[in-house]
């Protein structure tokens, strides 16, 4: 339903780009879009035996069908077509998304961060009355981590994401309410301080070791963002209650919560399955290069590499590293476009940071740090594998992007 409701918003926003030529400010970011989108189409092109045949980590399939008499026929790049068309379309909402923020203005952008905003907080309520109905009640999903935290979310990690990720938006829009001194309107300003007790308390609740990991340089790089938000003059009362409403709510939660925390980073409990399988996935990726095993193929090649010694119940359908996983699912196609978006991050995130002061530069420098923090996660975990979270990586990239641009501001005038 949200691939099928991603068309017409799609179709709208390329429309609105169209016609008002906007695009030719965006033609990199978007071309990039087209690429991302591009990979798994392509690996799924049927091709002829004597190339397919030929491409690295497919002799077992050409043994294979010789063990069973076959002659080889048509065949696509990925070994798990269905899976990898299943991943071309998990792309439809967050493209989607990016392409519609592009055409819309700043007070709509700010509504849309509001809604992420509110949507966090219910999240965490609702996750207060999972751990209150002793981890038995009220989880959305039926595949889920039962017992844990997890709000509107199947992993808690990814809930943990979703807090880290807005804080800088709340500081930052909490922050620039001081700029404006004739405005006696606080309503942002205090509902940033409040949010700022509900990440912490909330990640503390949560228990995820990426999210209170990534909850230091969050902290950071938002009172920063706020700082600058706010005027880049001398800290304000306001600004230094906000600084202060982050102590103390830290403060609490150490003394309450610490503990639990602090046994999910026991180096002496059992071991973490991720960091023994990366080795495999890394010796699996060099047997498919250059092109890789296709998009959505990671769980029957692991299956297929795994060590007898380590089989157990459970299985594992993810590498827990986004980076790791792409680098064995698309290759040199995957790791080039990587580095490209990298580069494009590079110069909007420099723009944002050293732009001057309004709302729309506020959000973008926000932008950025979300972006920061969910790149940062991928590296252990998948939460870009979430929808939710891949429509907010788009918005957030819709609104960097435009810090290449003039502000509305500046080009009104």
């Amino acid at each position: 339903m949200v691939e099928l409701a991603a068309l017409p918003l799609l179709v709208i926003g390329l429309s609105r780009l169209l016609t008002t030529g906007q695009w030719r400010n965006h033609r990199f970011a978007l071309g990039l879009t087209a690429l991302i989108a591009a990979v798994p189409l392509v690996q799924l092109i049927p091709l002829p035996p004597a190339i397919w045949t030929g491409l690295a980590g497919r002799s077992e399939m050409v043994l294979a069908l010789e063990l069973a008499g076959l002659q080889p026929g048509l065949a696509p790049v990925t070994l798990s077509p269905d899976l990898t068309w299943q991943a071309f379309l998990a792309l439809l909402p967050p493209i989607a998304a990016f392409v519609g923020m592009l055409s819309l203005n700043q007070a709509t952008a700010t509504r849309i961060i509001a809604v992420y905003l509110i949507a966090a907080v219910l999240s965490v309520l609702l996750g207060a009355a999972q751990l209150a109905s002793g981890g038995q009640q009220l989880y959305v999903w039926a595949t889920t981590a039962a017992g844990s935290v997890n709000g509107l979310f199947a992993n808690r990690n990814h809930l943990a994401t979703l807090l880290v990720v807005m804080l800088p938006f709340a500081v930052a829009m909490g922050a620039a309410s001081l700029r404006r001194r004739h405005d006696d309107r606080r309503l942002p300003l205090w509902f940033g301080a409040v949010f700022i007790g509900i990440v912490v308390i909330g990640l503390a609740a949560i228990r995820s070791r990426a999210g209170v990991i990534l909850l230091g340089p969050s902290i950071v790089l938002s009172l920063l963002a706020g700082w600058i938000a706010a005027g880049r003059g001398r800290p304000g009362p306001a600004l230094i209650g906000l600084a202060a409403a982050f102590v103390v709510a830290i403060g609490a939660v150490s003394i309450v919560a610490l503990p639990p925390i602090l046994e999910r980073f026991d180096s002496q409990s059992a071991p973490e399955g991720r960091f023994e399988n990366w080795p495999i996935v890394a010796g699996a990726s060099d047997a498919y290069l250059p092109l890789g095993s296709g998009i959505g193929s990671f769980d029957a090649v692991f299956r297929s590499v795994e060590p007898l010694e380590t089989l157990d119940p459970t299985f594992f359908n993810h590498a827990h590293n986004d980076y790791l996983e792409l680098w064995l699912e698309a290759g040199w196609p995957a790791a080039a476009l990587l580095i490209a978006f990298l580069i494009w991050y590079g110069r909007r995130t420099w723009a944002a940071w050293r732009a001057g002061t309004s709302r729309e530069r506020d959000l973008q420098r926000a932008a950025s740090v979300g972006i920061l923090m969910m790149l940062a996660h991928s590296a252990v975990d998948y939460p870009l594998r979430t929808a939710t979270l891949a429509v907010l990586f788009a918005v957030c990239a819709a609104l960097l992007e435009k810090a290449g641009q003039p502000s509305e501001r500046q080009a009104g005038r």
